[in-house]
This record gives C-alpha cells, structure tokens and sequence, in this order.
C-alpha cells in the first residue's frame, strides 16, 4: 500500500508541473536562430531581452548592476497606449525609448535615475507607443536616437504581447 501512495504522489507532482503556468516572456529560442535585436537609426544592433506579458514587464531590469552597451529589454504591448515606466528596484541608470507601430521613435527620457524612495516618479511619454526599449544610460545620447528615427526590429515577428 505505501509503494501505491507514493506512485500515486509522484504522479499528482508530475501533473501539478505539467499544468503550472510558464512565466516566460519569449518561446525558448531555437537553436541556430540569432538573439532578437533592434537595430538603431545609425546601425548600431542591441541585442533584446523580451518582456512581453504583464510578469515580465513587471519585472523589466530591477535589480540588474550592469547593462552592456549593446544590450537592451524591448517591452512589448499588445495595444498602443500612453505607457509611463518608473525606476523601482532598479538600481542602473536607464535610457527609455518609446516606439510606436511603425517602429519609430516617438519619445525618448535620458538617463533616468534609479528610484531612492518611494513613491517612484513616473515617466510617461504623453504619445501614443506599442513598445519601449530600455538601454544603459547614455547609449541614447551616444547614438543620437531621436524622435522620428526609424528602428529595425529583427527576431521578433513571433513575438505575440499578451
């Protein structure tokens, strides 16, 4: 009887894993398929994360020390919309960069600092986006991005944004 409750145990764990949400924002890359990237007005490639549901927009960079110059998170949204972001538990200063459906630039805040207290300040870009891309501090100024450049985005038209 106990060799029973322990099968039966096991099997209930197996189901519990096979049915728990998955909290990722991306499908698992294929192997031999390049890394998303957004490749900026000037040429320059920054390799994405991508935050795409509501987990991992939640979460974006808090409590990342470093971020590489050619690095980045591009959130993703289902819908355009007047999206603020804010600073809590991030600890690197950020560029942010708004981006509308035809990828390009419709607002940009430089070198946001990171949040000392609460409550954090908001930046909202008081225009329209359907995506915002999150760099280190400076790379925006470095690169000249501005409002009306045009962005490629290579590695995510399988994306959906939930």
């Amino acid at each position: 009887m106990k060799r029973i409750s322990s099968l039966a145990a096991v099997v209930v764990l197996l189901a519990a894993f096979q049915c728990s949400p998955q909290k990722t924002a991306v499908p698992a890359k294929q192997p031999g398929t390049p890394a998303p990237k957004i490749v900026l007005a000037d040429g320059f490639p920054v390799i994405v994360e991508v935050a795409a549901d509501d987990d991992m927009r939640a979460q974006g960079l808090m409590f990342r020390d470093h971020l590489d110059e050619n690095r980045g998170m591009i959130f993703l949204f289902a819908q355009p919309g007047d999206y603020a972001f804010w600073m809590k538990n991030t600890i690197i200063p950020l560029d942010m960069i708004w981006i509308d459906d035809a990828h390009r630039v419709v607002h940009v805040e430089h070198d946001v600092p990171p949040c000392k207290a609460d409550p954090c300040p908001s930046y909202p870009p008081g225009v329209q986006a359907r995506s915002v891309l999150e760099l280190a501090a400076g790379v925006a100024a470095r690169h000249h991005i501005a409002n009306g450049d045009q962005l490629r985005f290579e590695g995510l038209d399988h994306i959906l944004p939930r």
